[in-house]
């Protein structure tokens, strides 16, 4: 009987130490090693290296420094004015590294936009070291995305695309790239978070990875343990300029679409609501009555967009966009951008303590920018005042939707401001609005009011042609207080 006992004892017990000790299915472990993979993915990870000329306008120039007054000042200064206009600009050489990896055989290549910037050249080496010039396809500033095309001679190893959204906090990740010039480096991590917004863009959902990133390292691919693309290393948080474990990588949920776009098209197309939006706060939702803050709350809507025509007004909260829930505001931007242009939403908003539901046909994003663009330098071009450096237009409907700028701000607005300019130095930003022009002509120190560009470029001139050397301008700066602003006129 105590035979039979010990038996069935054995039996069970090393039945439950063969559980405990055999893996599950889901089991994901520590690998012993990443050399199998790491040999698979690193001739489809290459380096880039981009070249720019860039016109040094400080060359010619030699700074002598005369004692105030001496009779070799006007001189000498003179003479070398005189150097500088016959003599061509000199041209130096900016180069810079990063890294990249191909996407299709044909020689197709992703890479972030920062990494070619304006480069005027740019050339790709492979893990052979062969070496290819790359035309660029297109860009996207935005979520800084770039493609190359190279012409090899032949058919590469593309690398395959992964699900980012699959991927979850606590997965193993492998980086390569060319940190630091020293291309072919493999480094390993987890994911330490997802949707990270480190305010680089409106678009931002990064994934954060404690695999060693640094400078060269931009553009390369994060890969999953099945050795897929699951995001393109972009971004690296370091007081030091080095690792310290927080790196980001923008995901291939939302990559992919992107690059699509750019080697069919060369441009991306984005939809538009034409709205501003913030945050909705505690404080907010209370006063809205909703039981929670959520949504993206309407600050703006701009003039004949897709938001005005579908009749959305400032005040309303924005909870639904076709079927998704809007959580926070930062949520709407990269929803909507992801949504075909032309395509007809429903939108769920809080008005009037009610859920209202609404239509709109959405707009290009691109096309706006672009209209929007000619029309401001449009509007700049006549209205600049080249002494003060800066681009100036009237505050009409459409400007002050456009800008954000409070119902109780009336003036001047800034478009511009020249780089190097006497505006520049003294801090004024696009944005700003000029209140009034102080007349220091008389003994209360009037605020004479403007309200067209005219009547500060007029003013200005007026100054100058009375001999005065200062004009002292009342600011309201970008979301901040009115303040006093001295410019020096110029001859």
């Amino acid at each position: 009987m105590n035979l039979l006992i010990n038996k069935i004892f054995y039996f069970f017990s090393t039945l439950f130490l063969f559980f405990l000790i055999t893996p599950t299915s889901n089991s994901r472990g520590i690998p012993e090693t990443f050399s199998d993979l790491a040999e698979e993915l690193l001739p489809s990870v290459v380096n880039i290296s981009t070249t720019q000329l860039i016109e040094d306008k400080y060359s010619n120039n030699p700074q002598f420094q005369f004692p105030p007054g001496s009779p070799f000042e006007d001189m000498f200064r003179d003479f070398f004015d005189m150097e500088n206009n016959n003599r061509a600009p000199k041209q130096r050489k900016a180069t810079s590294l990063g890294s990249g990896f191909v996407i299709d055989e044909t020689g197709y290549i992703v890479t972030n936009n920062h990494v070619i910037g304006e480069a005027d050249q740019i050339e790709v080496v492979f893990q052979d070291e062969t070496k290819l010039k790359a035309e660029l396809v297109g860009k996207d500033p935005k979520v800084d995305i770039a493609v190359l095309k190279v012409e090899p001679k032949k058919k590469l190893k593309a690398l395959k695309w992964g699900n980012s959204l699959d991927s979850k906090v606590g997965d193993w990740v492998l980086a390569i790239g060319n940190p630091f010039g020293l291309g072919g480096t493999v480094t390993a991590g987890i994911i330490s978070a997802k949707s990270r917004d480190i305010r680089m863009g409106q678009y931002d959902s990064f994934i954060q990875t404690d695999a060693s990133i640094n400078k060269g390292n931009s553009g390369g691919p994060m890969f999953n343990m099945q050795g897929e693309v699951i995001g393109i290393n972009s971004a690296i948080f370091s007081p030091s300029g080095g690792s310290v474990g927080i790196g980001f990588a923008i995901p291939s949920s939302m990559a992919i679409d992107v690059i699509e776009q750019l080697k069919k098209f060369g441009k991306t197309s984005r939809g538009w609501l034409g709205v501003r939006i913030q945050l909705v706060t505690e404080e907010i939702a209370e006063a809205y009555g909703l039981e929670k803050p959520k949504g993206a709350l309407i600050a703006s809507v701009e003039n004949n967009s897709p938001s005005f025509k579908a009749g959305l007004k400032p005040g309303d909260i924005i909870l639904k966009f076709d079927g998704t829930d809007i959580k926070k505001d930062r949520d709407l931007p990269r929803v909507v951008a992801s949504t075909k242009v032309g395509k007809n939403v429903e939108l769920e908003i809080w008005r009037g303590n009610k859920i209202i539901k609404l239509k709109v046909k959405l707009g290009e994003l691109e096309t706006f920018e672009k209209i929007n663009k000619a029309e401001t330098k449009k509007e700049g071009s006549k209205n600049k005042d080249e002494t003060l450096g800066i681009q100036l237009t009237s505050i009409t409907q459409d400007v002050r939707m456009r800008f954000n700028i409070p119902r109780n701000v009336n003036g001047v607005l800034i478009l511009k401001v020249e780089r190097n300019s006497v505006a520049a130095e003294r801090g004024l930003k696009a944005g700003d609005v000029i209140l009034a022009i102080v007349d220091n002509d008389k003994s209360s120190q009037n605020h004479i009011k403007v309200s067209s560009p005219i009547e500060v470029i007029n003013r200005v001139k007026q100054l100058k042609k009375e001999g005065k050397k200062i004009v002292l301008l009342y600011i309201q700066h970008l979301n901040s207080t009115p303040g006093y602003v001295p410019l020096k006129i110029q001859d």
